[in-house]
This record gives C-alpha cells, structure tokens and sequence, in this order.
C-alpha cells in the first residue's frame, strides 16, 4: 500500500501571559469520531482550504505560507471561536465563527463584518511532516499567535468536544498521568513551549531559530529504537523510545 500524499495544513498555538506565571495555551480535545489523531489534545488547526489559497493571492511573499496563515486564522475561529490574526468587531466573531463553519467563504464574510486579515500577527514556529504512514499525513506550519484580550473559546460540538487554557507543562503532566493523550509532535511542541515565560520570550525563540520541515525518523540508541528530530531546532527532548511515541 502507498504512502500517503501530505496534505497542506496548519495550526496555531494561541498564547496569553499571566502575571507571575508561565503563559497558557489554548488547547482542544478532538472528537473521537476523527479519522485523525482521534481524543487528542492538539492546537486549534486544520487543513489548508483553495478559499484560504485565494485569499492568500491577495497578499505579498510566499503563496504557501500565506495561505497557511490564513487557513490557521479560519481553523481557530471555526474550531474555538477565538479570532487571532484578525481586526474584526468583537461582536461579530460568534456570527463569524458559526458561518465559517457553515462553509461561508471567509473573505465575504470579513467584508461584510468590516473587518480584515491581519497575517503578520502570526509568527512561524516549526513545520512538521512525518513519513512512512498509511493514513493521513499533514504537512503541517505551526505559528504563534497572541491571545486577543477576553478571548472566550467555545467547544465547535463537531471536531471538538472540549477548548480550554493550559500551560504546557499542565498538559504535559496530564498526559504523562494517563489523563490526556498527545500525539508525537503536540508532545515535542509542548516541551518546548514550556521553557517560555511568555509570549515574547516564545517570538524571540521562534525567530532564532530556522523553520526546517521536521520529519521525524527511528534510530537506534542503546539497543532500544528510538523516534529522532534534528538537536538544532530548539526544542529540549529530541527523542523518544518508539514503543513510547504515540502517533496519530
């Protein structure tokens, strides 16, 4: 059987500051109904949409990454109802969020709202595709994203079945004690987002380091195979016994 053809997504980790705490994310729990990563907690995203790539073709620099931006925007207001990179009147993002998720393509619905994109309040983070998977494979852009003031996340009830703030290290030691399950790359992002203080210490990390595509590979370490990303890419942990990695 072939291997999957990777499809264009992309993801955004949503992130507010506390006063004398690490920041919190914004996370879901998908559905386990979902062909994909089914009862995981992941960063609202989703694939890349030909709407997304049309409104993209309206901005300058690279079609991939814009279009990506633009596909995270839509993916957060549909899956959460938190507008990140948008200037949009707060009360129309609840109206917003429910006629996105209806298929109502985004650039009318913006226009109508007067409202715009604003894809430079997202700032690259990584990129993540794996290989060697019979099932869907995603190549996928993460970016960063401050968290609008008062921004109120609602449950989607279709892909979704909880949104909520976390710190890293809280989902990390939730799943660590059999009460969430994260996936390989959720896990390396969360670990690295935990040695962030704040939303600025995480841009400022973000821009030192290059966005290289990750594909993760098995190599063997001490007689035990282990699941390997590159060491120059910021991230604490770069690998993890096979038999251990949970992947979608």
């Amino acid at each position: 059987m072939a291997e999957a053809e990777a499809i264009p997504a992309a993801t955004v980790i949503v992130m507010r500051d506390r006063a004398g705490k690490p920041p919190e994310l914004l996370m879901v729990e998908r559905a386990q109904a979902m062909s994909f990563a089914a009862g995981a907690l992941v960063f609202p995203g989703g694939r890349v949409d030909p709407g997304d790539r049309l409104l993209a073709a309206l901005f300058a620099g690279d079609p991939d990454d814009i279009a990506a931006r633009v596909a995270a925007v839509r993916e957060t207001l549909e899956e959460a109802g938190v507008a990140v990179g948008l200037d949009v009147p707060l009360a129309a993002i609840p109206k917003l969020g429910r006629r996105l998720y209806a298929g109502e393509p985004m650039g009318a619905l913006l226009e109508k709202a007067g409202g715009a994109l604003r894809i430079d309040a997202l700032t690259p983070f990584a990129r993540w595709l794996p290989t060697g998977m019979r099932h869907k494979i995603f190549d996928t852009r993460f970016y960063l994203a401050r968290a609008p003031d008062n921004a109120e996340p609602v449950v989607d009830g279709n892909e979704n079945v909880r949104v909520f703030w976390a710190g890293a290290q809280a989902v990390l030691d939730a799943a660590d004690a059999g009460e969430a399950m994260i996936i390989f790359p959720t896990r390396r992002n969360l670990e690295r987002l935990a040695t962030f203080a704040s939303f600025e210490q995480a841009v400022a990390d973000a821009l030192g380091h290059p966005v290289e595509t990750i594909t993760p590979w098995v190599e063997r370490r001490d007689g035990i195979d282990h699941l390997c990303i590159p060491d120059h890419l910021g991230y604490p942990v770069t690998a993890e016994p096979l038999g251990q990695a949970v992947r979608a």
